[in-house]
């Protein structure tokens, strides 16, 4: 049996970098996945191919995380399709780099709203679907940052600790029903958007790869392990965890 047979299964932020191989890994392990991301573009393309590639059912959902009713709709339309939700993974998020100094309250706002209060909005909403089918398990996108802090990204690094804090709380609240959250916490992860990042600020990656103790950068793959092992029910006994994925490094 695959580690998510037939798990019923939303991914947010699924249309590239690590929410997408994140969908892929969900698809190989069995699971029924309905991607998300905000919008369509190639998500329907893909969907149709992963789901020939791995033989089972893989649909894009189209929604703003921060539109409330938008993702309310979302989710009741995977309710209403499939019966239950046993899987969440909100993975959507945005990131801005600045020094202290020059962080605007317009950055902080969109930051949070994208990286906090729509997990918030996600996990109110899809525990009361949960529920109903006697549990479930969520997993949130932390980081790094949000654990030990970063130069450059006091903004972030705030919304991944907010999302640790929410992670920890919601865990206890929810746990009744039968319904897990924890927090995957990645490193430095080699994706498209890391590349974008370090190129523009000069510094060099052999740099950091010298602080990472296993003496490699991350990969997508190293975190979509990490979520489809604490979805599953073999992490069944573990909730309100942050599972730090980062090769013991110190940034």
């Amino acid at each position: 049996m695959k580690l998510l047979e037939n798990k019923v299964s939303v991914i947010t932020g699924a249309g590239r970098g690590i929410g997408c191989v994140i969908a892929e890994q969900f698809a190989r392990d069995g699971a029924v996945v309905y991607v998300n991301d905000i919008v369509p573009g190639d998500l329907e393309a893909w969907a149709r191919d992963c789901s020939d590639r791995n033989g089972t059912k893989v649909v894009p959902l189209c929604f703003d995380v921060t539109d409330s009713a938008a993702l309310r709709a979302g989710l009741q339309s995977v309710y209403k399709a499939e019966g239950r939700i046993d899987v969440v993974v909100n993975n959507a998020a945005i990131i801005q780099n600045q020094k202290l100094g020059m962080v605007t309250r317009p950055l902080l706002e969109e930051m949070f709203r994208v990286n906090v209060f729509a997990v918030i909005d996600m996990i109110q909403t899809v525990a009361r679907l949960m529920a109903r089918g006697g549990g479930g398990s969520i997993v949130n996108m932390a980081s790094i940052t949000g654990m030990v802090g970063s130069p450059g990204q006091v903004a972030y690094s705030s919304t991944k600790g907010a999302v640790i804090a929410l992670t920890k709380s919601a865990a206890k609240e929810l746990s009744p029903l039968q319904i897990r959250v924890n927090a995957v916490a990645p490193g430095i992860i080699r994706t498209e958007r890391f590349e974008e990042l370090y190129e523009a600020s000069g510094e060099k990656i052999d740099q950091r790869i010298s602080r990472i103790a296993l003496g490699r950068l991350g990969t997508p793959q190293d975190v979509a392990d990490a979520v489809a092992f604490l979805a599953s029910d073999r992490a069944s006994y573990i909730s309100g965890q942050i599972l730090g994925v980062d090769g013991c490094a110190s940034i």
